[in-house]
């Protein structure tokens, strides 16, 4: 009798050794189902038991999860068609009312995407597109030459907010949706705005432009420094020249001064030596080659030709 007894409690434990025991990791929550309907849940990491082959192990993740949507085409309060790009965190704090409500992640990530991309097309179709890109300790370097316009309206600067308060609205009312579904929704950010392909080129355009006009207010400046440069150095070189040109007929005045002093002193010890030594010097800048002097034969100026024959 001992031997069948045995035999019954080896393939017991062999059948709850296959499909009795299971073991769920501190990353994993679990929901015991039986015949598809929930009778437990397991929070606690460990070695655990069910009913072989009669109850089934459902396993959650513990740890926070990731959302991306799909990037959606939203016109922002001032008409301003963009691309929105959004992300989330998400995780799972009621595995059994998940598992009612959407069953899987690939559930849950459908419903998310219905809840945040609603919640995100109000929020920038509310808002103008400076208060999606701006943070709310932004400053304009010329606050008085900014002016916002809707439909002819002009929006005071007091009513703008900067994307941290948007973004908080958007988590706070897509939160406010999530817990019906077992899920704690912790963060909802906007990866990227892009505008539309005809709204990019037009602001491609218009930042050309922008930069081209800065581009000629700086040409500008450097022409109007540049004249003013070659002015002051003009003057410079004319008070130079000048005072080179006064010492120049300094020198020359009192060479001049020196020769005519040095000549008078020559005169005054033979005058007519030095008559004789002035005229030959005269003979030889006025008799040139090729050139002929025409002079009367009465002439001074002939007397030492004439005494020398």
């Amino acid at each position: 009798m001992k031997a069948p007894i045995i035999f019954v409690l080896i393939v017991v434990v062999i059948f709850i050794g296959l499909d009795g025991l299971y073991v769920v990791t501190e990353a994993e929550q679990a929901i015991v189902t039986q015949f598809g309907k929930p009778v437990g849940d397991v929070a606690e990491a460990g070695l655990h038991l069910k009913i072989p082959f009669v109850q089934k192990v459902n396993r959650f993740e513990k740890r926070i999860l990731k959302w991306d949507g799909d990037p959606n085409q939203i016109p922002t309060k001032d008409k301003r068609f963009i691309w929105v790009d959004t992300t989330a965190r998400w995780r799972i704090n009621d595995p059994l009312l998940f598992y009612k409500t959407v069953a899987t992640e690939r559930g849950a990530q459908s419903r998310l995407d219905d809840i945040i991309d609603s919640v995100v097309r109000d929020a920038v179709s509310g808002r103008l597109l400076v208060e999606l890109v701006r943070g709310s300790d932004y400053r304009a370097q010329d606050a008085e030459a900014e002016r916002f316009e809707v439909e002819g309206v002009e929006i005071k600067k007091e009513e703008l907010v900067g994307r941290e308060e948007i973004f908080a609205g958007i988590l706070e009312k897509a939160r406010a949706s999530t817990p019906e579904y077992g899920i704690e929704l912790l963060d909802v950010q906007i990866k990227r705005i892009n505008y539309v392909e005809q709204v990019r080129v037009r602001v491609y355009e218009r930042m050309i432009n922008e930069r081209k006009k800065v581009a000629a207010e700086y040409r500008s400046e450097g022409e109007g420094e540049k004249a003013e440069i070659l002015g002051k150095m003009g003057r410079e070189l004319k008070e130079i020249s000048s005072e080179a040109y006064r010492k120049v007929l300094e020198v020359r005045g009192a060479a001049d001064a020196e020769a005519a002093s040095i000549y008078a002193e020559a005169y005054n010890q033979d005058k007519d030596f030095y008559a004789f030594l002035r005229t030959m010097e005269s003979y030889k800048k006025a008799i040139q080659q090729n050139g002929r002097l025409v002079i009367s034969t009465d002439s001074d100026y002939y007397k030492y030709l004439k005494d020398a024959q």
